[in-house]
């Protein structure tokens, strides 16, 4: 069964055990059940067939009882015969009625449901023939009393005990057909016992073999035998033989052969691989110890590198200083010469304003001469026509000559006025030009300060990234010194680590000691101690006041792919350079 074989040992006894269990209880319940069925042929014996056989026999001891009592009535002499007949009559009758009503229960064949209903049928006619009887002995008629009960009473009590016999008949053979069922019922139990008692026994026969020849195979040996061996390889002696039988190849005394077998390979590559970590131990050692004088050196280098990085960073951060207040003067000029334009501008346009005024104050006194002029020849006119006229005349050519002279005044004023303005306007476009020309001077000095703002803050603005460059490289530099720092006292650690690791491969080699092998030679390699040589300690280096105070990258973890590298370069060229 290899299914079977494929079980863990505890399924295999549960599966064993619960099989005999189940043919144990399958055992118990066919006997139930037989016992069951011969309960029940005997429940119908008890209950039904002997309880009707003996009602069945009391009403036919009743109908004889009364029979025998009419016999008496009728032959009785005396008034106390026949009243003690009668008595034993009704008592006959009582004894008849009380099996009756029980067997009327009991009835289940047909031919006695036959029989007990003629009787039924029959009963109210010998009741009525039982009381004519009693009739006539009470009148003293004793003949016709004996024959009405040897006619008619006789053939129906004849009728009814017949009736009573064939009840008794079917119980009885009830009875016996129960009987003999119980008694085959019992012999078929006895012999379904007996063979299901062979079968489990034969079963579990079968089961215990298998099983038994399973775990023999499974454990290739005795228990004791594995047991000794377990033992032995616990003790360290790897050199046990284990005795196999032929073709065994998956026995636990097969496993436990193939363990030693592998157990001694892995103890005899621990040996050679931890004398092989002792001598690569020390070399590593000698390499921290040159690695971590020049990781010293370069922690000093770095050092002086971060002074002078924080120098430089002061003066370009002051250049850039210079150059931010430079941009805000710059700035402010701007502005200024930028208002000045402006004023200049409204200069020129008040300017252009007076010219406009000056030239309409000139058509104004343009206008005036023109009056003046037409007034002095009215006046001219009038002064004619005053002396055409005479002596009529003489005062309104008075008049005439004074508007003229008057005319001739305001002329000449207007004239002067004109030539004032004339020279006014002439003027004013003279300081309107010089000013249109300060206000072109004004907005190309607008123009050059904007550009001088343009380039300052160019300057600071470079100033400014430069100032941002040189600080990210000063942190930068603080990074790397900080990270020189740890890698010295990483490198302080690697080497205590790296003795740590030799002596516990000397422990190794001594823990792996304790088990017993083939001897395979000597060793191809030899242990070398670390040397515990006095190295300084990596020294401490002050961070700048200012490269403290600036925002810091975090400084990226230490891989162990690097340290993997250093591990695995164990010659001296691999340890010049840093």
């Amino acid at each position: 069964m290899p299914s079977l074989k494929n079980l863990r040992v505890l399924t295999q006894l549960m599966l064993g055990f619960s099989a005999v269990i189940a043919l144990l209880i399958g055992l118990g319940a066919l006997s139930l059940f037989e016992v069951s069925a011969e309960n029940n042929h005997v429940a119908q014996l008890r209950d039904n067939w002997l309880p009707s056989v003996r009602s069945s026999l009391q009403m036919q001891s009743g109908l004889r009882a009364i029979r025998l009592a009419e016999f008496r009535a009728a032959s009785s002499l005396t008034p106390a015969q026949a009243q003690e007949a009668e008595t034993r009559i009704e008592a006959g009758f009582a004894d008849y009625r009380r099996p009756a009503a029980e067997y009327e229960k009991l009835i289940t064949e047909p031919e006695e449901k036959a029989a007990y209903a003629d009787i039924q049928r029959l009963m109210p006619q010998y009741l009525d023939l039982d009381q004519q009887l009693r009739a006539l002995v009470k009148e003293s008629k004793q003949a016709d009393a004996i024959d009405l009960l040897r006619g008619q009473l006789g053939e129906i009590r004849g009728a009814m005990e017949k009736d009573i016999k064939t009840i008794v008949d079917v119980n009885v053979a009830g009875a016996a057909r129960e009987g003999e069922a119980a008694d085959r019922a019992y012999s078929h139990a006895v012999a379904l016992v007996v063979g299901l008692i062979v079968i489990a026994t034969v079963i579990a026969l079968a089961l215990a073999l298998v099983i038994a020849r399973g775990l023999a195979q499974q454990l290739g040996g005795e228990p004791r035998d594995a047991a000794a061996l377990a033992s032995d390889i616990a003790d360290g002696n790897l050199l046990t033989v284990v005795r196999l039988k032929a073709g065994d190849c998956s026995s636990l005394m097969f496993s436990l052969g193939a363990m030693k077998d592998q157990l001694t390979r892995i103890v005899r590559g621990i040996q050679t691989s931890s004398e092989s970590i002792s001598v690569a131990a020390g070399e590593i050692a000698q390499g921290n110890t040159d690695l971590s004088q020049r990781t010293e050196e370069q922690a000093a280098s770095l050092e002086e590198t971060a002074s002078s990085m924080e120098e430089l960073t002061s003066t370009v951060r002051h250049n850039a200083n210079n150059a931010r207040q430079a941009t805000t003067l710059a700035s402010a000029a701007s502005g200024i010469a930028r208002r000045g334009g402006e004023v200049v501008g409204r200069v020129v346009d008040t300017m252009q304003e007076i010219s406009g005024s000056s030239a309409k104050m000139s058509e104004i006194i343009n206008v005036i001469e023109g009056i003046a002029f037409q007034t002095n020849i009215l006046a001219l006119n009038a002064a004619v026509e005053a002396a055409r006229a005479g002596e009529q005349g003489r005062g309104f050519a008075v008049v005439a000559g004074e508007v003229r002279t008057l005319a001739q005044r305001s002329a000449t004023a207007a004239k002067e006025i004109k030539d004032l303005i004339s020279e006014s306007v002439n003027r004013v476009d003279a300081g309107s030009k010089l000013v249109e020309e300060a206000g072109t001077t004004i907005n190309e000095i607008v123009e050059s300060v904007k550009r001088v703002t343009d380039i300052v803050s160019e300057i600071s603005s470079a100033s400014e990234e430069q100032s941002t460059g040189i600080e990210q490289v000063n942190q930068a530099v603080s990074q790397m010194d900080q990270v020189t720092q740890q890698n010295a006292a990483l490198v302080e650690e690697a080497a205590a680590a790296t003795q740590s690791m030799a002596q516990q491969a000397q422990e190794l080699r001594e823990a792996v000691a304790v088990f017993r092998i083939e001897d395979t030679g000597p060793s191809a390699s030899r242990v070398v101690a670390p040397r515990n040589e006095s190295r300084r300690p990596a020294p401490t280096v002050r961070t700048p006041p200012h490269a403290t105070s600036t925002k810091t990258k975090t400084t990226p973890a230490m891989t162990t792919d690097r340290d993997a590298a250093a591990a695995t370069d164990t010659g001296a060229e691999h340890w010049q350079t840093f």
